[in-house]
């Protein structure tokens, strides 16, 4: 057998690239068909020089620098479009000649194999004893295994460089989009990119064509109706017939005494676990044999949910996805075969993505350096009966998103973070108010009547008792009530109900916090909420400087104070009018409308207009974390009066990216008062307005055996998940919020 002359193949294929890149270079400054002839003479001028002996360096220098020379035309002129496509085609060229190059190592491999072979028999029939031929076949089977790992390594290549080639393709024709390029001069190219699609999937196995019929004889119906759509092409089926094809694979497994459900699996790592365990070990191609690199006695085992499939002949490589990660499977029928020997059949046959599986076996690092269990075993733990959303374009519909949660938390990480983040958070929250000695006690959903703020409630009625009710629209009275029973600090996070408009900022049920603290006033309940939200943010960032939107949000305390007086005059310098004083009441209606404030005729009062006047012009502005302190005593029914303030009341609101995110009030403890404030409320009410609130008389009641002074407040936890998630809309981080029904 000849030796292979290494050096001269390298010298062809590095004189084959160079010329090949100066083509492609010289095409960037030529018209498209000039281009396409430097392109033919390069590959041509390639194959010449592939002849030349003892130049391997030059040719090599001469790749590399026609390469560079087709980057640095991109600063020339206005030829965008065909640099861009130039460099698409290096790619292409470049991936073509990897794929290329892969193939002539297994051919070489298989004619090293044929040869040996040949060689074996010719000393066998020349009387050879066995222990002369030994080495002979000790290097046959080396060779076969080297081929084996080829094998691997070119399938594991092929389908990558498959999804390089569509990523470049899509670039080209981006950039030709950009620079104004006509539909039928793109047809060409989107014609290219849905032939490299069809190849890739053909690669992986997710789309195999079905194969041409066969003419039979008529023979009589069998018993079993057969599953036509089993070898289908699934991207022509229908979201029935998938479902159909998939159900039958469920009926073949259990016809194969297989269970398609299974009722317990107990894998031992989780993807983050071995994405841990093994960073920084293991050479590409290496395995972990012994599990010598993990604290995992036992055969590593792993569940979750197929997102990618690809399969080549007689091997496979499954993306698995659990709760922390995914991490990739490798399955080989030789391997599979040595504990069933119909595993890797039955894989091929019965597994879709979507489906949830269990796989047991050892890690090892592929040719690639992707970390994989390459798997002894499978086990399916249940059979998915739909698909899971397009590969190339996902679910991206919002109004889909938020109706197919489920799908929405299977495909988008993004969101899983969202949501364990939210958790995070609430629990977080708990653990600091129990910390300090506050006790949750749940109070009543449905109430005799609304109480506790100002909104619209949701109307129910009980039928054995006979009874009107609502659901709550806070749950203030009730844990005040607590209070005065002799709990001094109490708190309640649950779900609160008003029968509002819907936006990015407002769902008709949302979560709430209420706390109340005896002894304790409003300034106390502003040092709380900063240590509270900042504990809360320390939980889920390593900053307490955060993204959102377009603005970063500084959580460092302490956190800016200020009046609504004080506010509203920085957008209207000369608003300044006695609350006390009703013959200011039009000056101040004036001064709001001529600042754009819409509807202040309305009005009945200066509290009224200057509440109006901070709504409209300053709350859009309040980006950074601010408390707005001393609010009118109109628009505040249950704070205590200020001690020194006429017409104000002791309150504050939280305001952070242009949305209020806490509410606090030193509590109103003055039986008389109440009451007071309850009949103007009750009179709105009788006047239509509907979120007005009646006279609770039990509230009262407990109220007269004496409240001690307290602070209390409430954190709208959906939207402080917002910022603390980046999230621009409320139904983000809500796990299913009301919708319409889907037309």
């Amino acid at each position: 057998m000849a030796p292979i002359n290494t050096r001269s193949n390298w010298t062809k294929k590095m004189a084959s690239r160079a010329c090949l890149a100066a083509a492609v270079a010289a095409g960037s400054s030529r018209s498209a068909a000039a281009f396409s002839t430097s392109l033919r003479s390069g590959v041509a001028g390639g194959r010449a020089l592939s002849s030349i002996s003892g130049k391997s360096s030059f040719v090599a220098s001469s790749y590399h620098a026609a390469v560079a020379g087709s980057s640095s035309l991109a600063a020339f002129g206005n030829n965008g479009s065909r640099i861009a496509a130039n460099r698409a085609s290096i790619n292409s060229i470049q991936l073509h000649m990897s794929s290329t190059d892969a193939e002539q190592s297994t051919a070489d491999v298989e004619a090293q194999i044929a040869t040996k072979g040949d060689e074996i028999r010719s000393l066998k029939e020349n009387g050879i004893a066995k222990p002369e031929l030994a080495p002979h076949i000790q290097e046959l089977l080396a060779l076969k295994a080297k081929l084996e790992e080829l094998t691997v390594s070119t399938a594991e290549q092929s389908s990558a460089d498959v999804e390089a080639e569509i990523a470049a393709k899509g670039d080209e024709i981006r950039t030709l989009k950009e620079s104004g390029t006509a539909k039928p001069e793109l047809a060409p190219h989107i014609q290219e990119l849905l032939a490299l699609k069809a190849k890739l999937a053909e690669l992986t196995g997710e789309a195999a064509p079905a194969p041409a019929p066969k003419k039979e004889k008529k023979k009589n119906p069998p018993k079993k109706q057969q599953n036509t759509n089993a070898k289908k092409d699934e991207s022509e089926m229908s979201i029935n017939e998938l479902r159909e094809n998939r159900l039958g694979k469920v009926a073949a497994m259990r016809d194969a005494g297989a269970e398609p459900f299974a009722y317990v699996y107990d894998p031992n790592r989780t993807a983050s676990q071995l994405t841990e365990e093994y960073e920084g070990k293991l050479e590409p191609g290496e395995e972990d044999v012994n599990n010598e690199h993990t604290s995992c006695e036992e055969e590593i085992t792993v569940a979750g949910r197929i997102m990618a499939r690809r399969v080549f002949g007689k091997l496979a490589f499954y993306t698995l996805q659990d709760e922390t990660g995914t991490i990739q499977l490798q399955f080989d029928k030789k391997r599979l075969g040595e504990r069933d020997g119909d595993s890797f059949k039955n894989l091929k046959a019965w597994t879709d993505s979507g489906d949830i599986i269990g796989a047991k076996g050892t890690i090892r690092r592929t040719d690639k350096g992707e970390l994989t269990l390459y798997a002894n075993e499978w086990t399916m733990l249940t059979k998915s009966a739909l698909p899971l959303p397009d590969k190339y374009h996902g679910l991206t519909d919002v109004s889909k998103r938020y109706r197919n949660r489920h799908l929405d938390l299977i495909v988008n990480p993004s969101v899983r973070e969202t949501f364990y983040k939210r958790a995070k958070i609430t629990s977080s929250l708990r653990r600091q108010l129990d910390a300090k000695g506050f006790l949750e006690i749940e109070t009543p959903v449905l109430h005799t009547q609304p109480g506790g703020a100002e909104a619209k409630p949701f109307e129910t009625y009980h039928n054995t008792m006979d009874m009107d009710l609502t659901l709550r629209i806070a749950t203030e009275l009730h844990l005040k009530r607590l209070v005065i029973g002799g709990f001094p600090r109490v708190y309640e996070l649950g779900r609160i109900f008003r029968n509002e408009g819907i936006s990015t900022r407002h769902n008709p049920e949302f979560t709430s916090v209420e706390l109340y603290q005896a002894y304790a006033d409003y300034h106390d309940m502003m040092d709380l909420t900063e240590e509270l939200v900042c504990g809360m943010a320390n939980e889920v960032s390593d900053s307490l400087t955060l993204p959102y939107g377009e603005h970063t949000i500084s959580l460092e305390r302490p956190w800016r104070r200020v009046t609504m007086h004080d506010v509203v005059k920085e957008e209207i310098p000369d608003f300044d009018f006695d609350l006390h004083d009703p013959s200011t009441l039009d000056a101040a209606k004036a001064a709001a409308t001529a600042a754009g404030v819409p509807d202040v005729q309305r009005c009945s009062s200066v509290g009224y207009v200057l509440n109006a006047c901070f709504e409209e012009l300053c709350e859009p502005k309040l980006i950074q974390p601010t408390y707005v302190i001393d609010y009118p005593i109109e628009v505040s029914p249950l704070s205590k009066p200020h001690r020194s303030k006429p017409g104000m009341v002791e309150r504050f609101e939280l305001f952070a990216t242009g949305r209020e995110l806490a509410n606090s009030f030193s509590e109103l403890t003055d039986p008389v008062d109440q009451r007071e404030r309850f009949e103007a409320q009750a009179a709105k009410k009788e006047a239509g307005d509907e979120e007005a609130c009646d006279v609770d008389e039990e509230f009262l009641s407990a109220l007269e055996q004496g409240m001690p002074p307290t602070g209390g407040l409430g954190i709208g936890i959906d939207r402080l998940v917002m910022l603390l998630t980046d999230s621009p809309s409320i139904r983000d981080v809500i796990a299913f919020p009301l919708l319409k029904p889907d037309a």
